[in-house]
């Protein structure tokens, strides 16, 4: 057997014990569905009693409070046995209009993460659950888990992408998913749906870039300091400007300078020739 036949094989081997040892882990929802559920449409009514119990004024969750109700996490498996029966897919009737299938898929995706930190809780921050082989930064957290959707077992990181993105192409998504983290958009207790989850993705985009945590300028150092999530997403951004006619030179700044409010857009136009950085993300848990 010839050396290069020999690495082959140890390389299968490790390759394959890698995806044996990370293999998916589907969490479980044994639950009855809420005591006063629809039987058209979808009622996310459950999660915002939670979500205005345990989420104060900043977006921060009381974790510590949650965790300790038995009664209020049942709550939220309740809720998430409806998420993990019925979804635009497997049910169709239940969500009409776009929006009602988008909001879906935005809450019950916040829903399980704030599920996943409560099953872990105390945690300093979601990327210390761990996958056995961790090689990518929130690999356990964000890949490994698999959450039921209307009987179909997801990732965060696919309901994300190919539930959301690749589906609804409306990068304003981006500033009402929830991570836990601090660096993530805040966390809402209103859940909006139909026409009125246009008003939450404008107003939750306009207040995201207007946070001078998100987006601010150093006349100093002549820089533009950004969130991460602009680097990260920089084509979801510019491709949106694209398809609504808009500039794009200056990449993800036009993007900001569209939703900004006249004091940021004008001096974001003073700073045309700054530097544009982009800050380190804070995965500390967004814990109260």
């Amino acid at each position: 057997m010839t050396i290069l036949a020999i690495a082959l094989g140890v390389s299968i081997v490790l390759v394959a014990g890698f995806f044996w040892l990370n293999r998916p882990q589907l969490v479980r929802i044994d639950a009855a569905l809420p005591d006063v559920f629809p039987t058209d449409g979808f009622s996310h009514a459950l999660l915002e009693q939670l979500l205005e119990r345990y989420v104060d004024a900043d977006g921060n969750v009381n974790y510590d409070d949650w965790h300790g109700s038995r009664g209020d996490r049942q709550a939220l498996d309740r809720y998430l046995a409806a998420v993990a029966q019925f979804s635009p897919e497997s049910s169709p009737n239940r969500f009409p209009r776009r929006s009602d299938a988008l909001a879906y898929w935005l809450y019950g995706y916040n829903a399980y993460v704030i599920r996943s930190v409560l099953q872990h809780w105390p945690l300093d921050s979601v990327t210390d659950v761990k996958a056995p082989i961790e090689a990518v930064r929130g690999l356990g957290f964000f890949y490994r888990q698999r959450f039921l959707f209307g009987g179909k077992a997801l990732s965060l990181y696919a309901v994300e992408h190919e539930k959301i993105l690749e589906a609804y192409r409306d990068p304003r998504v981006h500033f009402v998913l929830n991570c836990a983290s601090e660096s993530c958009p805040v966390l809402r207790p209103e859940l909006p749906t139909g026409d009125e989850l246009e008003t939450l993705l404008a107003s939750a985009t306009a207040e995201f870039v207007d946070d001078p945590h998100n987006v601010y300028i150093d006349h100093d150092k002549r820089q533009v300091v950004l969130s991460s999530i602009f680097r990260w997403y920089r084509n979801d951004f510019i491709n949106d400007l694209r398809r609504r006619g808009l500039p794009t030179e200056r990449g993800v700044i036009d993007y900001i300078a569209d939703a900004a409010a006249p004091p940021l857009r004008e001096a974001l136009r003073k700073a045309a020739d700054y530097e544009v950085v982009f800050e380190d993300y804070d995965w500390t848990i967004n814990s109260q």
